[in-house]
């Protein structure tokens, strides 16, 4: 790469070969700006989500890479096998205190890809005090302070002190890129960051255009027969709320319905989902996919489940409805009804809303859904149209080498002063 090319370093907890989460994001983001000129560098960690553990054959102190055309520094961290509490702040703090001792070069602007906001703040504080004049991006994947209050993980004095570090971070970008328009709104109401330093750039599906699915075979392959199969895919989190759907497929059960729940993917709420759910044999665990075979798993499915816990409502958009639209399945959101996820899923008119924690209405919503083969057929080329049109990948990239381009062209414009 010439050295007159615009030098762009990005700074992400999480890169491919992770394949849920922010990770397929900010891999498709560096690979496009690569394509696009941009001398892209990005300092992240070592595989390790939804597992967390890090992945055989990582794992060094320092590892360099070169991947279509990114230059990739992994950096080891401290890797919680339960990343709760004390834990996840550990974790967060070692990958800051990597960041900050690693040479970034001279880059002509910088990314910092929140969550996780703990590591972004540690990183912007460093480069205010080293690259005063080049320009920080934070790009806000979810709302972590909002993150911690809808699921009850935070309060008193940790949430307060998260908002005081989220605001601080935010406002003390050259501009703050989020993924939806209600988050641009928090962002400007909650934190006082100004409107004209804020960007909408959608995600997008981080899935290839899926060839044709033998949908007989994959569903012999994943162990699914006649029934109505109802797929949950991506992290088993706190976030998710997936007790909900464990009791549905106890009363699926009980009620003797044709109807099998698939959890698939890991996360730290995995095992207990498991020992809660044993026995229950409406109820199917399936390990983490490659991307054709989750893209099949996604075709083959009869419905597509986003769960949430109860109350939360604003902290994120789930990553995972860009691939769902994108598989042309009909989608069922276990969500509050108000909030951001049920907003997507009547925009995009894929799917249906119901109430989050309500496992009987759950799966009443299925059963109905699994009766009415012509509506499913039409919320799922909705939702494929939504995918095509709204949230395309090449469009999102332009956009953001569009911001990156006008900030390096001209002389930076101080952020706002911190408080």
């Amino acid at each position: 790469m010439p050295r007159s090319s615009p030098r762009v370093t990005v700074l992400g907890l999480n890169y491919p070969p992770e394949h849920t989460g922010i990770s397929p994001y900010t891999g498709a983001m560096a690979r496009g700006l690569a394509r696009r000129g941009y001398a892209t560098r990005v300092l992240t960690a070592h595989p390790h989500y939804p597992d967390w553990k890090v992945r055989p054959g990582y794992g060094q102190w320092s590892r360099r890479e070169r991947v279509d055309g990114v230059e990739l520094h992994r950096l080891r961290h401290y890797v919680p096998n339960r990343p709760i509490g004390l834990r996840r702040l550990a974790s967060e703090i070692s990958f800051g205190a990597r960041l900050h001792a690693t040479r970034w070069h001279a880059p002509d602007a910088i990314v910092a890809v929140s969550p996780a906001l703990i590591s972004s703040a540690i990183a912007a504080q460093r480069a205010k005090m080293l690259h005063r004049n080049v320009p920080l991006i934070v790009w806000v994947q979810d709302l972590y302070s909002l993150g911690l209050s809808e699921t009850g993980q935070g309060g008193g004095a940790v949430l307060a002190m998260m908002q005081k570090l989220e605001g601080w971070l935010l406002r003390n970008a050259d501009r703050v890129v989020v993924i939806h328009d209600r988050f641009a709104t928090r962002v400007h109401e909650d934190f006082g960051v100004p409107r004209e330093r804020i960007e909408v750039i959608r995600n997008w599906t981080h899935l290839p255009p899926a060839p044709a699915i033998d949908v007989d075979a994959a569903r012999s392959q994943f162990g699914w027969g006649d029934e109505t199969v109802v797929l949950h895919a991506g992290n088993m989190g706190v976030k998710q709320g997936l007790d909900n759907v464990v009791n549905a497929a106890e009363l699926a059960s009980q009620r003797g319905a044709d109807v099998r729940f698939v959890l698939l993917g890991g996360g730290a709420e995995r095992e207990r989902l498991q020992g809660m759910g044993a026995g229950v044999p409406n109820l199917q665990f399936m390990s983490s996919l490659d991307d054709a075979q989750f893209a099949a798993a996604l075709g083959s499915a009869d419905v597509l489940l986003v769960n949430e816990k109860a109350g939360v409502s604003e902290m994120a958009v789930p990553s995972k409805l860009t691939s769902y639209f994108s598989a042309g399945r009909p989608v069922v959101a276990a969500t509050d009804p108000t909030g951001i996820t049920a907003d997507e899923v009547r925009a995009a008119g894929a799917g249906v809303v119901v109430p989050a924690g309500k496992p009987a209405s759950l799966l009443d919503t299925i059963v109905e859904l699994g009766g009415d083969a012509d509506r499913c057929t039409r919320l799922g080329a909705s939702g494929r149209r939504y995918r095509e049109t709204v949230l395309d990948e090449e469009a999102a990239i332009d956009k953001f080498s569009d911001l990156l381009t006008s900030l390096t062209a001209r002389e930076p414009v101080a952020a706002a002063s911190p408080s």
